[in-house]
């Protein structure tokens, strides 16, 4: 079942490109026409284009792994923060900064750093700071959180980026394409969609574009990670199950073990002590037969 169709795209307005003058001709073929000289864009590919992208971004989501979202003009931040904070996934709404993918540990430094400062609140160290110190510390802190707060959690390189305006994040991509990390993006008629990997071709100026596109891709992540948690879960009940038949296997075992040693042990001192037995008894007989023998016979005699 497609997760968005025709008239949803077409209400958002998904189909209005860029001026004529302004478009890339490797974006012709999803071009569906011209129209007061601006670029409509082939409502059906699109639609196309987004069950591809929604797919891929739910198959990443289900295996657990972390999707980078990234868009820094005005009428996308704030859509895409909340977003990716419902779906609990790191995203850059304020800057790129340089090297974040390139330069990895640098960034994870500096998101350290803003974790020792928010320890030194915490456990009273901040207190003990002269007035100028406190001051600078505490806009150091905000400055890291303004930059890296969304990307606090994300501990390595995330598997995939998601991008709105390809060309205002020339960098991030340039950054994705060198270390091989696929790029899924809202592509609009006058971009170049060779560096992407999973092309959206839509309208990446209007919110109200962006917004629909982004709830389509929000449920898929959503529900890759829905998945995720049932398969755990299930996993935890099966090997739970596992561990209590295993655990009566054994009692069980130990059980018929210790019923099949009782008898046995029983049954093998009686029979000792019945066969040691015997040969006393005889051996007791046999000196009061021979004696009785030798009183007898001097009588006779």
């Amino acid at each position: 079942m497609p997760r968005t169709n025709f008239q949803e795209l077409l209400d958002a307005g998904v189909h209005f490109g860029h001026l004529k003058r302004k478009w890339n001709p490797k974006m012709a073929p999803y071009i569906f026409m011209e129209k007061n000289g601006i670029h409509i864009i082939d409502l059906h590919k699109t639609a196309i284009k987004i069950d591809e992208a929604a797919n891929v971004m739910k198959q990443l989501a289900r295996a657990g792994r972390k999707i980078l979202f990234v868009a820094t003009k005005k009428q996308a931040k704030e859509i895409v923060a909340e977003n990716a904070k419902s779906i609990n996934m790191p995203y850059v709404t304020e800057r790129w900064p340089g090297g974040m993918l390139t330069n990895f540990p640098t960034i994870r430094k500096a998101v350290k750093k803003m974790n020792t400062i928010d320890k030194m609140m915490t456990d009273g160290t901040f207190e003990t700071l002269a007035k100028r110190e406190k001051l600078q510390v505490t806009r150091q802190r905000a400055k890291l959180e303004k930059n890296l707060g969304s990307i606090a959690d994300l501990n390595r390189l995330p598997s995939a980026l998601f991008v709105i305006d390809i060309q205002k994040e020339m960098n991030a991509v340039k950054e994705a394409n060198r270390l091989n990390i696929p790029v899924i993006a809202m592509v609009d008629t006058c971009c170049d969609p060779g560096p992407i990997d999973y092309v959206i071709p839509a309208n990446d100026d209007a919110a109200k574009s962006i917004a629909h596109v982004m709830e389509v891709i929000t449920k898929a992540v959503a529900e890759g990670l829905s998945e995720r948690k049932l398969e755990k879960e299930k996993e935890a009940a099966t090997s739970e199950e596992s561990k209590d038949s295993d655990n009566k296997k054994m009692r069980s075992r130990k059980v018929a073990a210790k019923s099949e040693d009782k008898p046995e042990a029983k049954a093998e001192p009686v029979a000792q002590v019945k066969a040691e037995a015997k040969p006393e008894a005889k051996a007791e007989a046999a000196p009061e037969a021979i004696a009785e023998e030798k009183k007898e016979t001097p009588a006779a005699e």
